[in-house]
């Protein structure tokens, strides 16, 4: 088994990943992730989905919806713990800018007001400890195993602005998981017309079911401004009898619908 994942090492992409058995392969960005599972050059990949602080990460989404006809066979949900990286031999009073990945600036934006210093997005949280070595007046949001690969200390622990920060990340493959009694499903739909109440109604259809939306979420579907797809995420395997009912039924009032994938659910939603 080989599995790819977006790196390089150091990250929380790793992290997840690393909960996999097999070998690991990082990837520079999202879709040769994507690519990668899609050509089989890896059996299976990694990659970010969603944070409870910042939301969904927007690449993935558009990717699963409109590039790829790979499935979700797994989600991991890591709790993330930010820490502020600088070199040895350095202070936090020399500090004058933080390197990371956007998302951590955002998670992490009163700290680094606090600290009055300038910031600089990068491509990942393991990108900004590398490129930060050796200049003591920069620091690098990170892990503590960026910490270790690149020969840098934790200057500050925690210090994310909100304690309850999950990331959920999802293992892409080519077919999804087998029902095992716990699972849940995701879809990506779009109305077949904006019309008043064309939600409603579709929504409607999974209620009358009894079957819980844990996720909706819309994103522009990239053909003209003003028009949405719809992410949907619901308790069940697609292989359930009243799930198969209900996607036949809404199949038939949408513009599309298509299954992402079912697989176990983790935590308690």
């Amino acid at each position: 088994m080989k599995v790819g994942y977006f790196g390089p090492a150091g990250t929380f992409t790793e992290e997840a990943a690393s909960q996999l058995e097999g070998e690991l392969a990082p990837y520079t960005t999202i879709p040769e992730v994507f690519e990668a599972v899609h050509s089989g050059e890896v059996d299976q990949g990694v990659v970010p989905l969603e944070n409870s602080i910042e939301g969904s990460v927007g690449v993935t989404l558009d990717l699963l919806a409109h590039q790829y006809l790979l499935k979700i066979k797994r989600e991991i949900i890591l709790s993330i713990s930010h820490n502020l990286l600088i070199n040895p031999g350095a202070e936090l009073k020399d500090i004058e800018v933080v390197y990371s990945h956007y998302q951590p600036l955002s998670q992490c934006r009163l700290f680094l007001e606090k600290m009055g210093v300038r910031t600089h997005a990068t491509r990942s949280t393991a990108a900004a400890a590398e490129m930060i070595k050796g200049n003591k007046k920069a620091g690098a949001i990170g892990t503590r195993r960026a910490a270790q690969l690149y020969d840098l200390k934790i200057a500050a622990e925690n210090i994310q602005d909100h304690e309850n920060n999950k990331t959920r990340f999802v293992v892409i493959d080519q077919e999804d998981h087998a029902p095992t009694g716990k699972d849940k499903t995701s879809v990506v739909l779009c109305l077949s017309q904006d019309r008043p109440g064309g939600l409603y109604e579709i929504l409607g259809e999974f209620a009358n079911e009894n079957i819980n939306l844990t996720k909706i979420e819309s994103r522009p579907s990239k053909e003209k401004l003003g028009s949405y797809i719809f992410f949907v995420d619901m308790e069940g395997h697609h292989k359930d009898l009243k799930i198969m009912n209900v996607i036949h039924r809404v199949r038939s009032k949408v513009g599309y619908i298509k299954i992402l994938g079912s697989y176990p659910q983790e935590g308690d939603d």
